[in-house]
């Protein structure tokens, strides 16, 4: 289905007008937890719009570039926000920022040369899953001073980071296999 007027495309948009709101609630109304839950809520609906457009059948161009982005957004609104809020410990939020920031240049660089779009593997999905439940704890737990929820932020942030580079890793052999198939190269 080509149509942009479909349900799993509208969760998205949904999800991406909420990155403001998430804003709103850590930065001008200095609410953590209510931030917090906001992430989870964000986070927790990623996988809906997907499901959906496979189940449905609405699997549309638009929805293909709706659903990252809105996981981009929000994603980087947190990190940044968590570093001017102080919520999130600065070198976690530095270091999946430079992991955004890489996988988005290798992403632009692979649409430009070779004209293809890199699959998402399962192991990202399960990162993603890790690192956006941490991010989220960090903030619920800070907001409500829980700190059991902060350190079980620590116990799946940790590991969700490291997953997160190491898919990068496949992510940029990935790319460079694309690459040299699209130049008619043998990539080895």
């Amino acid at each position: 289905m080509s149509g942009a007027l479909t349900i799993p495309n509208a969760i998205s948009f949904v999800r991406l007008l909420l990155v403001p709101v998430f804003l709103w609630l850590l930065l001008g109304r200095d609410n953590t937890a209510g931030a917090g839950w906001l992430l989870a809520v964000i986070g927790s609906t990623d996988w809906v719009d997907g499901y959906l457009a496979r189940k449905l059948n609405q699997v549309s161009e638009i929805g293909k570039f709706l659903d990252p982005l809105a996981d981009r957004l929000a994603v980087a609104a947190a990190l940044i926000g968590g570093l001017i809020s102080r919520d999130l410990p600065a070198w976690f939020a530095v270091a999946l920022l430079v992991r955004e920031g890489l996988i988005a240049v290798g992403a632009l660089i692979v649409g430009l040369r070779a004209g293809a779009k890199l699959d998402v593997r399962r192991l990202g999905k399960l990162a993603t899953l890790l690192v956006y439940s941490a991010i989220a704890w960090f903030f619920i737990g800070k907001g409500h001073d829980f700190d059991p929820l902060v350190w079980a932020a620590y116990t799946v942030g940790i590991p969700g980071l490291a997953l997160y580079y190491a898919v990068g890793v496949q992510y940029f052999d990935d790319a460079r296999k694309l690459i040299a198939a699209e130049r008619g190269g043998v990539a080895g």
